[in-house]
């Protein structure tokens, strides 16, 4: 009995062996060959997914930051999508970045915010996910974020330039309010920092911070109160850039705004169209192509390895000003 068992056992190996060489006969006989297979890093042709981040979307600037960034990721083989919010919405807008985290991808470029959640989700989740992150525009403390690296404006620099601009069209003398948000943001004490720097020599400039929250009753009771507080004052910096529209605006509803040196540091179309109407005397121009193209640059560079690590105090992008007999 068990020698019937052996042969029978035996004898199904033999065919079997049959079919399976046969079956390869007839693969090479129809061209099979390894490099017909679905290649293995199918993934890796695709490029590493980079994902961007903004409060923003659909504005001029970020339109023109995205235009940079996707003329990086396709320059650099990666896939790029631009996620965000509308109406600075941080509470979807910290959603997108833990969904970004949860999704895997390989890199997050955002806008950087600096609160506790954003700190919270940068430095802990997705640094412990190991997804770098860089942040553009609006940067945040480093040792705070663990964020790679920062590509933007310099807004101190911003700050100086800006203040350098006022001293020679009001001269060194005069009231100088500093219109700022109640949530001080880090690009914001940056604008201060600059604009008190350069002012500091001047004795007879005397500077008052006036903050206020977001919403534009806010912004309007805010510049009321310091107009009726300060009726000498013979300018306005809006170091948060939202507010120049609020504050001409206000300022026309009493006297003449040409009376006053109204600067802002944003240069989207309502700025731009106070300044060739001569109600802005200047505004700060900034690069947003290029910060798009050279984020996306450094993180595929930290990505392959051929810049580690980037550089702590970030990347800054060319700001210049723009005065309104430029633009006549």
């Amino acid at each position: 009995m068990r020698t019937i068992v052996i042969a029978l056992l035996s004898i199904g190996c033999i065919v079997l062996l049959f079919f399976t060489l046969q079956a390869a006969s007839n693969l090479t006989a129809s061209g099979f060959s390894e490099t017909s297979l679905p290649a293995a890093a199918a993934d890796d042709e695709d490029g590493p997914r980079l994902v961007v981040i903004t409060q923003e979307l659909d504005t001029p600037f970020w339109l023109k930051f995205k235009k940079g960034a996707d003329a990086a990721a396709a320059s650099n083989g990666a896939r790029l999508e631009m996620w965000g919010t509308y109406s600075s919405d941080r509470i979807e807008f910290l959603k997108q970045i833990e969904i970004a985290i949860a999704s895997k991808v390989d890199g997050i470029i955002v806008q950087g915010l600096d609160t506790p959640e954003f700190t919270k989700l940068t430095k802990i989740k997705a640094a412990g996910s190991g997804i770098p992150v860089i942040t553009v525009a609006n940067d945040v403390p480093m040792q705070e974020s663990l964020r790679r690296t920062y590509v933007g404006s310099d807004h101190f620099e911003a700050g100086m330039l800006m203040a350098r601009q006022l001293v020679e069209q009001m001269g060194t003398s005069g009231k100088v309010v500093l219109m700022t948000s109640d949530e001080e943001e880090d690009y914001e004490r940056q604008r201060m920092k600059g604009i008190l720097h350069v002012l500091k020599p001047y004795p007879d400039i005397e500077t008052f911070q006036v903050t206020s929250g977001g919403s534009r009753d806010a912004i309007v009771k805010a510049i009321d109160n310091v107009l009726n507080s300060q009726p000498t004052a013979k300018a306005f910096i809006a170091v948060s850039a939202d507010r120049s529209g609020v504050i001409i605006q206000q300022i026309e509803k009493r006297s003449r705004v040409e009376s006053y040196y109204i600067y802002s540091f944003d240069d989207n179309p309502e700025s731009m169209m106070l300044l060739k109407q001569n109600k802005l005397d200047a505004l700060i121009m900034q690069s947003p192509d290029k910060m798009g193209e050279l984020s996306v640059k450094l993180m595929m560079d930290w990505l392959q390895g051929k810049t580690v690590p980037l550089h702590p105090d970030g990347y800054f992008t060319d700001i210049r000003v723009l005065t309104a007999e430029d633009v006549q």
